[in-house]
């Protein structure tokens, strides 16, 4: 009895490699593109970032000249100009209102059609928001960048920390806006209007401003106002960036303001992400 052979096996078929579950490209690729798409669009506008100069210039010009000319309140640092008190303030409003303009973008963009295209792509939900909070952050840099050339050059500003304090106090600032960013970015997806979003920016961000130590030593606010600035996380924010770029005490508030900020981003993202799935 002859014996039969079995069939030799056909040759192994290689498996296809795994597919990014967006597409053909990485998250990391998606995010690049979508920012550089918006930064070439706000480099094309110059006028975005120049009108986003004008407030906390004016700001800057009017307080330092008004109130450097009036007795400072006695809780006031010793050996420390007006300007140099007030202009950490400053940057921490400007990176407030960079912050809001990441949310106006993303209206923006749901308004003229570019979410509605990108939806019909295999791109990454958070990819475009992300995309969004960068730009955000780099218009942050340029106007913060801006604003302390011109207090250097035009009025004077000559903080008393270093060079490398400095410019932590200036990172500390750009981490300020880029959490905030997230938390407005949330915002636009959640309200999709410009005009809800900039009237929350405002009921928000201005009356903690003044009720912080932007503008006066929180000892010498009236103690009702004192109670609130004392919580008032911008308060530890700009206590921290003071501190680090004039070399006087708040520096213990740099770590709160830091682990504030954190949760405002985390928080921000979930809650920015589940809103832009809604349907349009």
């Amino acid at each position: 009895m002859t014996t039969q052979l079995a069939p030799p096996l056909p040759p192994a078929v290689p498996r296809p490699a795994a597919v990014p579950a967006f597409g053909g490209s990485s998250l990391f690729t998606q995010i690049r593109v979508l920012t550089g798409r918006s930064l070439r669009a706000m480099v094309t506008d110059p006028g975005i970032v120049l009108f986003g100069l004008i407030q906390p210039v004016v700001i800057l010009f009017v307080l330092t000249q008004v109130f450097s000319k009036m007795g400072m309140p006695p809780h006031f640092p010793d050996g420390v100009s007006y300007l140099d008190y007030v202009l950490p303030a400053v940057l921490v409003d400007n990176a407030a209102q960079s912050a809001m303009q990441s949310g106006v973008g993303l209206v923006e963009d749901q308004k003229n059609g570019i979410v509605a295209r990108l939806r019909s792509l295999p791109v990454h939900p958070g990819a475009l928001l992300a995309a969004r909070s960068l730009v955000g952050l780099v218009r942050s840099a340029v106007q913060v960048a801006v604003i302390m050339a011109l207090a250097m050059a035009v009025l004077g500003y000559s903080p008393n920390g270093g060079a490398a304090e400095l410019a932590l106090s200036a990172g500390l600032t750009l981490f300020i806006s880029f959490s905030l960013g997230w938390a407005f970015i949330a915002a636009g997806a959640w309200l999709r209007r410009a005009e809800p979003l900039q009237n929350l920016a405002l009921i928000v961000i201005f009356p903690l401003m003044f009720a912080s130590s932007a503008y006066v030593p929180v000892a010498d606010l009236p103690s009702w106002l004192g109670a609130v600035a004392s919580v008032n996380p911008l308060t530890y924010a700009i206590d921290a960036t003071r501190a680090l770029a004039l070399d006087v005490p708040g520096l213990d508030h740099a770590i709160p303001a830091v682990v504030i900020c954190a949760v405002i981003a985390v928080v921000g993202m979930i809650t920015a992400v589940r809103g832009f799935r809604r349907p349009l």
